[in-house]
């Protein structure tokens, strides 16, 4: 039986959602929905955020949505859908409901399984209440992480301790708080292949957390298949002995990378659409707050800034073709948009003259009227649609345009990228420090750790670093990033870190045209050119089975095996077609274009991205801060 992720990952949890908002059922075309009301904790809400709109809950019966632990009222001959995770304080909360018989019947969904000693407290409390005939079903829905995208997602850490580099990273940290980050991270990788349906090919490095997540994953996935008959991968429970034939080439590859593969990507400057919204705005689970400021008036007297909150989703289809092109295109792109709006409002004004709705001194052809408004009144709906978007991205582009002109953003971003691949560059790392003009302390931080990282020795680091305080910079992450540089990246591999080029070609040939929100005069035009980050290379080298010494030390799971294997016999000869890379200790958007990127450069090929956190550069920063 072939595997093939033609349904992506964000497809099928959506799926499974909708099941669970359907009572449990499979949804059909034309299914009626039954009213209810829907439960929730703070990890339900962010797992359902991203995935459905508040009219897709309505159209699923939904009338009513409030939170666990929020004060809610009864509401009689009413179904419940609780969708939670199966915590203590959660389960007493549930427990209470059904005391206080707040609803009809219960529909009881745990983002994660449930424990038998926890399943018992909450029969003990049905039979308490007298409310275990209201109890209709109880699922473990495997569902803990969230999907942001198509081929994205992160974690929900359930652990008392942050999923964060940090906390992977500390010197102080104990034996059972490193065990209760790994379980987590392993029950959430192990919700998402459930939900997927299918079994992995399991690579990782060795010596690190992301090899302790491999080994308990391959246990976890090992056990499941043991038991065929309660097996949650009934296609692909068959188990074999090493060295047999295996026939199931199109299992997906999951590589575990750790984050300190590559701490250069999530310091660098970005210039890609997404990616600078990530790390110049307030960004979280595709919702972005943008904050306008607002110029004095003619009196000199200040307004008030106004801040807007945009859902950017699936639906929106210039988001979905734009978030990974370069800013330059991006701000183009929105004022074509803008002037194609225009030419629309021409023709409505145009209409309203030859209705006689507006004054002119042109005759009027009353000819085909009829016709025309007809066309007209089925296009307002797109039209308002259409402008309500325009609206978004130019808020939006406007504030990224301030953000970038202000700290000289595109300088920083072209100098790293020359820094990451060796090329020569125009103005030296002190220059970029010591000016008054140019960047936060936080940016030039950024800008000498990739510096740092990238070259085998600064000679005049003293100098440096003397310049770096005066600006006002912690220089606690270059006491980290010492200690990392001297342990983990002997000489002979600092070339791996080489990142791209960039090529500049000025400004832009023409300004944007009179009006526009774009202003683009002190911004450089940059072309991204194409190139693999390092996470990429090594995903490269698996899904081909490239030799490269460099992975020769990475370990090999096949949970589908009857025993762990050891050597080489028995692995896959056939390159994969789809494949997954979750990095352990955080990850960023700048490394998930690259992926997208290096897969839409593979006829055939899909690949999916997720981490244990989804970090911007400055998030990043501030964990290198406390571990300094």
């Amino acid at each position: 039986i072939k595997f093939k992720m033609s349904y992506s990952i964000r497809d099928r949890q959506t799926a499974a959602i909708k099941n669970m908002l359907n009572l449990g059922a499979q949804v059909t075309k034309n299914m009626e929905p039954e009213w209810k009301v829907l439960i929730y904790d703070d990890p339900g809400q962010d797992i359902i955020s991203p995935l459905l709109s508040v009219a897709d809950l309505r159209n699923f019966g939904v009338t009513l949505y409030a939170s666990l632990h929020s004060p809610r009222d009864g509401v009689p001959d009413v179904a419940a859908v609780y969708f939670v995770t199966p915590t203590d304080v959660n389960i007493d909360r549930i427990c209470k409901d059904m005391t206080e018989s707040l609803y009809d019947s219960y529909y009881f969904n745990f983002i994660s399984a449930i424990s038998r000693k926890k399943l018992e407290d909450l029969a003990s409390a049905a039979l308490h209440a007298g409310a275990e005939t209201n109890v209709v079903k109880i699922f473990d829905q495997y569902v803990n992480f969230t999907s942001l995208e198509a081929d994205l997602f992160e974690l929900n850490g359930q652990s008392n301790l942050p999923l964060s580099y940090y906390n992977f990273n500390k010197s102080n940290i104990k034996d059972h708080e490193m065990d209760s980050l790994i379980n987590s991270i392993v029950d959430s990788l192990y919700c998402v292949f459930v939900t997927m349906g299918t079994i992995p090919i399991i690579r990782c490095p060795t010596g690190n957390a992301a090899e302790l997540v491999a080994e308990r994953l391959d246990k976890k996935l090992r056990d499941n298949l043991k038991d065929a008959r309660n097996s949650f991968f009934n296609l692909t429970n068959t188990m074999v002995e090493p060295g047999q034939q295996i026939t199931n080439f199109q299992r997906p590859l999951l590589l575990i990378a750790d984050r300190n593969i590559d701490l250069a990507t999530p310091l660098h400057h970005t210039w890609t659409y997404q990616a600078l919204i990530h790390d110049l705005l307030d960004m979280k689970l595709n919702k972005v707050t943008v904050t306008e400021t607002m110029d004095s008036n003619a009196t000199g007297i200040t307004r008030p800034s106004k801040t807007h909150t945009y859902n950017l989703g699936v639906s929106d289809k210039f988001w979905q073709q734009h978030k990974g092109n370069p800013f330059p295109q991006v701000a183009e792109a929105v004022q074509e948009e803008i002037e194609e709006y225009k030419a629309h409002e021409g023709e409505v004004q145009r209409l309203k003259t030859a209705m006689g709705l507006a004054e002119s001194d042109e005759p009027v052809d009353i000819s085909d009227n009829t016709a025309k408004l007809t066309s007209a009144m089925n296009n307002l709906p797109q039209l308002l649609e259409k402008k309500r978007l325009i609206d978004m991205h130019t808020t939006i582009a406007t504030s990224l345009l301030g953000g970038i002109k202000e700290r000289k953003l595109d300088e920083y971003f072209e100098m790293e990228e020359k820094m990451m691949s060796k090329s020569a560059t125009e103005k030296s790392i002190l220059d970029f420090i010591t000016d008054p003009n140019g960047g936060s302390p936080d940016d030039k931080m950024r800008l000498f750790l990739i510096f740092y990282i990238c070259l085998p020795q600064v000679n005049d680091l003293d100098q440096i670093t003397e310049a770096l305080r005066e600006t006002g910079c912690d220089l606690a992450p270059l006491h980290f990033i010492k200690r990392w540089k001297q342990y983990t990246m002997p000489a002979d591999t600092l070339p791996h870190m080489r990142g791209g080029g960039t090529k500049t070609i000025g400004m832009f040939s023409h300004l944007m045209s009179a009006g526009s929100q774009f202003v683009m005069e002190g911004v450089k035009n940059l072309v991204l050119k194409k190139h693999n980050l390092p996470i990429t290379k090594v995903l490269d080298a698996l899904m081909e089975l490239k030799a490269n010494s460099d992975l020769e030390s990475y370990r090999y799971f096949d949970p589908k095996l009857a025993r762990a294997l050891d050597s080489n016999t028995g692995r896959t000869k056939v390159p994969y077609n789809d494949a997954i890379v979750f990095v352990v200790g955080g990850g960023n958007y700048i490394e998930y274009h690259n992926l997208m990127d290096y897969a839409k450069s593979k006829p055939g090929k899909r690949v999916a991205y997720g981490c244990t956190q989804l970090l911007n550069a400055n998030q990043f920063l501030q964990q290198l801060c406390q571990l300094g």
